[in-house]
């Protein structure tokens, strides 16, 4: 196991959305925007931009990272720029602050009804419920997401009951 993999999550964290040098076996180099690290492999995964906003995403295997160094910090724009990759296209629809309004008013109805709820994530945008699933932008049942079935399917229900008062 190399260095990298010794890492835990939170010291991969402080990784992401910075432009980084990936240095890996045979002296393979990598450069690009950490959009996020894999717990389990180790594995990088970066963004870069070639050409005309295109995005190019590439996959460095953490078993083969030597070592990373940081190389600059990303800006309001490309922190933007980066959460838009990996973000749904129907929540590209809403501004930032219409899916804070969004998440809020479902945070306090779900509080309402006595659902343990709470914000995670570096921007507190995904709503956590119970600890056991999750619901991210723009807080649509097809955003739930849980391994548990059951609570998957109760509270994609919740939600979509929710959403179908509100219009």
């Amino acid at each position: 196991m190399n260095d990298w993999q010794k890492k835990s999550p939170l010291d991969w964290e402080t990784y992401l959305n910075k432009l980084v040098k990936v240095v890996a076996v045979e002296k393979h180099e990598y450069e690009g925007w950490v959009l996020t690290v894999d717990p389990i492999s180790a594995s990088i995964v970066l963004a870069t931009f070639p050409e005309d906003e295109k995005v190019s995403i590439s996959f460095v295997m953490g078993h083969a990272v030597q070592e990373v160094e940081i190389l600059q910090e990303a800006d309001s724009d490309m922190q933007q720029r980066l959460a838009r990759i990996l973000t749904p296209e129907e929540s590209q629809a809403y501004s930032p602050e219409e899916l804070e309004k969004r998440k809020n008013a479902l945070k306090t109805w779900l509080e309402t009804n006595h659902i343990p709820v709470g914000e995670q994530g570096e921007l507190g945008r995904t709503l956590s419920v119970a600890g056991v699933l999750t619901i991210d932008p723009p807080y649509g049942p097809e955003q739930c997401s849980s391994s548990n079935e059951i609570i998957l399917s109760r509270v994609q229900s919740l939600v979509q009951g929710y959403l179908e008062k509100q219009h």
